[in-house]
């Protein structure tokens, strides 16, 4: 890391190609995840919508991976910064919130679930794979939109701040 710092290029860019490169892994393992689901036999209510629910997953890979940068600008260890990023979604990932919000009755849990980005990720892929949605698809997709350049200009300001 220390030795991207001190290269003749802007900061900016190193954050924008470190948030893309984790959103490029991220959306390679989630094709992955997509293409063992259909041979065991998933199959999306309209295969027309297979690039809509790409675009889904590019959103929220961009989305944890700004997150992963931005919190990880902070710290003072470089060897962490790998670390938070890689790591940085897992307590998104691992809250159940997302898959059931329409049984969710208590209202904490779901103004919990309203705040979780992921919620409105996979509320999108639910609604262009299977046409199911709660807060609809246009919703869906400008909130992460919105998040995801919200992140990438809080991360870009933190990168900025890093000292060698």
């Amino acid at each position: 890391m220390k030795e991207t710092l001190v290269a003749p290029v802007p900061r900016i860019q190193i954050m924008i190609g470190r948030t893309l490169g984790g959103c490029t892994v991220a959306v390679i393992q989630g094709l992955l995840v997509t293409v063992i689901s259909v041979i065991a036999g998933f199959r999306p209510a309209n295969y027309l919508a297979i690039p809509i629910a790409l675009g889904f997953m590019v959103l929220i890979a961009l989305t944890f991976a700004a997150v992963g940068v931005a919190i990880g600008s902070g710290l003072q260890d470089m060897q962490g910064f790998q670390l938070i990023m890689n790591f940085s979604s897992f307590p998104f990932t691992f809250s159940p919130a997302p898959c059931f919000r329409s049984r969710i009755k208590k209202l904490p849990l779901r103004i919990a679930t309203g705040i979780d980005p992921l919620s409105y990720g996979v509320d999108g892929l639910r609604s262009a794979l299977l046409g199911i949605s709660f807060y609809g698809q246009f919703t869906d997709f400008v909130v992460l939109a919105v998040l995801a350049t919200i992140l990438m200009f809080f991360g870009a300001w933190r990168f900025s701040k890093i000292e060698i």
